[in-house]
């Protein structure tokens, strides 16, 4: 069955209407596919999920808790884009393609160079409503990160993939940030919330001040503290190796303006602690080495994000005493402040 043959199976399905323009092909994911459909009922995204990360063993338990998850935002009032529910299910399968179903929102994502600080004001507002859902003290487990760089240097040499020197001029800094995580992420504060894990830019859809969070499918339970972290940096510059801090700092102010979580925390713990990067850079290995994908599209998409997932890493270690310090001036100036009332 062709895409167009597969299109018009999901619409007749779910009662979704009669096509009255070209499927369009919308940008912006790096993982699964999306497409914008119009009919005559409305407009509609569908998401097809990436097959082989819905191969894996745990995919379909990580999917059905998020489903879950994404209930309690919408009960909560969170802005965001919610899958739609057919047959009392949020994901879908048909021809053992998995997927979602959305309604079609008119908003874009910002270029880093389009964000501001009250865009910043907004996200951290935005992170610490999802987080104070059910936020509880407890245990974060997360399991350590094992990636055989060498073994991918050593493939990649093999093939003559364009990885190769990436991988080899880089080894001791990716090795080196794999063993300080692990060590430090059995050190993190105890409590847990729930996590969007995934709410950088490219996930949050603008009208003029007006959002909507999207991509909910990697909702779980984690670390509030490292989410921060992680999102402050991406919401400042990050992905362009150019950290502006008052972004930084209107983000994580905005933050703890709307938590009860404690500032006086060890920062340099959750520094280290923030290194699921490397996750995301072996999967990209794996892209471009056709480990883990079928097309030369997605190879292609995987070299690109060796590339630039391993300048972010570089990046990272090179700014790790300015951030913490601009960090720890902050828990400074904040608990001079509790004192003084």
């Amino acid at each position: 069955m062709n895409l167009m043959e597969f299109f018009e199976t999901i619409l007749i399905s779910f009662n979704m209407g009669k096509m009255v323009s070209e499927p369009e092909k919308v940008t912006g994911g790096l993982t699964h596919r999306m497409y914008k459909i119009n009919t005559d009922k409305g407009n509609y995204i569908i998401k097809l999920l990436n097959p082989n990360i819905m191969s894996r063993a745990t995919a379909m338990n990580n999917y059905n808790q998020a489903d879950y998850i994404e209930e309690l935002l919408k009960q909560n009032n969170v802005p965001a884009i919610y899958s739609l529910i057919y047959n009392k299910k949020k994901i879908q399968e048909l021809d053992g393609q998995y997927l979602y179903i959305y309604h079609w929102y008119e908003g874009k994502s910002l270029k880093s160079n389009e964000i501001k600080e009250v865009n910043c004001n907004k996200m951290g507002e935005a992170l610490a409503n999802i987080h104070n859902i059910d936020l509880k003290n407890d245990e974060f487990m997360k399991n350590e990160i094992h990636v055989d760089f060498n073994k991918y240097i050593e493939s990649a040499k093999r093939v003559n993939s364009p990885i190769y020197d990436l991988l080899q001029d880089k080894v001791d800094v990716l090795n080196e940030s794999m063993n300080y995580g692990n060590k430090a992420i059995k050190c993190m504060p105890k409590v847990l919330s729930i996590c969007h894990n995934d709410m950088d830019s490219k996930n949050v859809l603008w009208i003029k001040d007006d959002y909507k969070i999207i991509d909910l499918e990697c909702l779980g339970y984690s670390n509030p503290y490292l989410e921060l972290f992680e999102l402050a940096l991406c919401w400042s510059g990050y992905e362009e190796c150019n950290i502006h801090y008052d972004l930084f700092n209107s983000f994580f102010n905005s933050y703890f303006r709307n938590t009860t979580l404690d500032t006086d925390i060890d920062w340099e713990t959750v520094y280290y602690s923030n290194f699921g990067r490397l996750e995301w850079l072996e999967f990209n290995i794996r892209r471009a080495l056709m480990i883990e994908c079928c097309t030369k599209e997605e190879q292609d998409l995987g070299i690109n994000e060796v590339k630039e997932t391993i300048e972010h890493i570089v990046y990272y270690a090179k700014i790790k005493d300015e951030i913490l310090n601009n960090i720890n001036q902050y828990k400074s100036k904040n608990i001079k402040n509790i004192k003084n009332r």
